[in-house]
């Protein structure tokens, strides 16, 4: 059967001067009626009525012929005609087909001294960039390299200014997918070559996970956490993270539908048996077999990166500085994931009081106070401003702990994570505080008095800031500062509203709430002041001081520098 030729391999090669491009195997080869049933109804009626008219075992049988017929037929994009020549294994007599791709072709006998096939196409007019061996070599690289067979090619060096052919051969592919080993026979250089490989990065990556489904759906993959983000990681419309492979033959790089976009830093390849060749982006779209690979694949990354948290902390501390901001979109756009994300994210807190991102949501309920039930936060648009914010004051004295978030995907964050492990997630800068077991009967009874004591106080303020405000109220965050501004509960944070109005978005619009805190000298002072334009000055300066302290941005900078040298003086 081999013909004492039993290394198979598949050969390409190319002739100027006949504007050829040939493609030759030494495989099985076929017979003049195989060449007619299978080549000649793809010629004359297209791939698609030729697998309607298979039926039973031998569509399955012909399945290889068919994926060979959707290549054999896209030849005709190149080529203005075809010629295949054919010798069955065992047989004495070859087979010549040919076809301009019109619907009609020929067919005769052949001399062919080899078994196998061998399809030249005669390129069209503007299509001469395939008669080169560094286009055809490269092209051969990226689509083929791992197919298993070795692709071979003559070798060629340059000689006066031409590229000439040598007689020396050369295989062009690596002939060997590593991800289908097993992963026993994989050393650790050698996945790491390989990530550098697929990702075209200089440094080795933070981890990896290689696995096999088999059942159902029948794949593998092989997914990357690379050490550095790159450039354009916080571009969501760039994206060539996940190769995709169909029996080892590569198919399309940046395959987004195997992977969400809060996991666009992956690298890697998956290889599936469940697609076919010809498969297209529209295909991935609409396709159960993908939404599984998908759904797999997400649950892998998720599960290696859990694991690095929990046994390589360092290595997560690395990544979390590269990668955790984009983690954080994850929550509202993969809800089946959600608890699982939240519980990979980090945040920094006022038990540090620093910067760093290294406190998990489990980090903050072990430390939590025994009567305390929520997980308290606040947003800001820079650490500095949360970590200085006077809402913090009254948490500070008590020894709460506050997560401090600064990032602008914070917001979006909180807009789809409410809870964690049934404890919900409170701002201390919306709605009225309310401390609940955290606070004694005493300190309620001298709130409730301090707020009766201060009504008409609140009024005058109420009347003199108008439609600035929502509201006037004496507050119980403070300790230390005069005043500070809340959002209503059901309004967006003033820092929200700033990102969104920052990005050009129309932001529904809510007014500020102004708490006093009726112990502080200033505000005493306003309670003192009998000159309205005195009091109304004082009031305004209290307003604006407390829009800066919380990231705000002054409505009329020139009116409160007036007003302040006017206190001043």
């Amino acid at each position: 059967m081999y013909e004492n030729d039993s290394e198979l391999k598949i050969r390409i090669a190319f002739d100027k001067e006949a504007r050829t491009l040939t493609i030759a195997d030494n495989g099985i080869g076929m017979s003049r009626d195989e060449v007619i049933a299978n080549i000649g109804t793809i010629a004359k009626s297209g791939t698609k009525e030729f697998f309607n008219a298979l039926t039973g075992d031998q569509a399955k049988d012909a399945n290889l012929i068919g994926q060979f017929g959707v290549g054999f037929y896209s030849a005709f994009i190149l080529a203005d005609k075809v010629t295949l020549t054919t010798r069955r294994a065992g047989a004495t007599e070859a087979v010549r087909w040919e076809s301009a791709g019109e619907g009609d072709f020929t067919i005769e006998a052949a001399d062919k001294t080899s078994r196998g096939t061998e399809i030249t196409l005669h390129l069209r007019e503007g299509e001469d960039e395939f008669l080169s061996d560094w286009k055809l070599k490269t092209i051969i690289r990226k689509y083929s390299d791992h197919i298993t067979l070795p692709i071979v090619m003559k070798k060629s060096e340059w000689k006066d200014g031409a590229e000439v052919a040598t007689d020396e051969d050369e295989t062009v592919n690596k002939a060997s997918a590593l991800w289908a080993r097993s992963k026993n026979d994989i050393t650790e250089e050698e996945y790491q070559e390989f990530y550098k490989h697929v990702s075209h990065d200089f440094e080795n990556p933070l981890a990896y996970t290689h696995s096999r489904v088999e059942g159902k759906q029948e794949y593998i993959s092989l997914l990357y956490v690379p050490s550095k983000a790159p450039f354009d990681l916080y571009d969501r419309d760039r994206r060539h993270g996940i190769k995709l492979y169909v029996k080892r033959v590569f198919i399309m790089e940046d395959a987004e539908k195997l992977m969400p976009q809060y996991l666009r830093f992956v690298r890697g390849v998956i290889d599936t048996s469940d697609l076919p060749l010809n498969v297209s982006r529209e295909i991935l779209q609409s396709s159960r077999d993908v939404d599984a690979i998908k759904a797999g694949s997400v649950k892998k990354v998720l599960g290696l990166l859990e694991d690095m948290a929990e046994n390589k902390p360092e290595d997560y501390a690395k990544f979390y500085n590269e990668f955790g901001r984009v983690l954080k979109e994850g929550p509202g756009e993969d809800f089946a994931n959600k608890e699982k994300i939240a519980g990979l994210l980090r945040f920094a807190s006022t038990k540090a009081d620093t910067d760093v991102q290294d406190v998990s949501f489990k980090d903050y309920i072990s430390r939590m106070q025994a009567e305390q039930d929520v997980i308290y936060y606040i947003t800001a648009d820079s650490f500095a401003a949360a970590q200085h914010s006077p809402h913090l004051e009254i948490f500070r004295k008590k020894g709460i702990e506050v997560l401090l978030m600064s990032d602008r995907v914070d917001e979006w964050l909180l807009g789809s994570l409410t809870e964690f492990e049934g404890k919900k997630l409170q701002s201390i800068a919306k709605g009225d505080l309310d401390l609940g077991k955290l606070e004694s009967e005493t300190e309620k009874e001298i709130q409730k008095k301090i707020e009766e004591e201060s009504k008409t106080l609140v009024e005058k303020i109420k009347q003199t800031l108008g439609s600035q405000v929502k509201d006037v109220r004496v507050t119980h965050r403070l300790t230390d500062s005069p005043a500070c501004l809340v959002s209503d509960a059901q309004d967006l944070s003033g820092n929200l509203a700033r990102i969104l109005k920052a990005a050009g978005q129309n932001a529904p619009e809510s007014k500020p709430i102004l708490e006093i805190n009726p112990s502080h000298k200033l505000v005493k002072r306003l309670e003192a002041e009998s000159a309205e334009a005195v009091f109304a000055d004082l009031t305004h300066v209290l307003f604006d001081q407390a829009l800066l302290a919380e990231g705000g941005t002054l409505e009329d900078p020139a009116s409160f520098v007036k007003r302040m040298n006017s206190l001043i003086s």
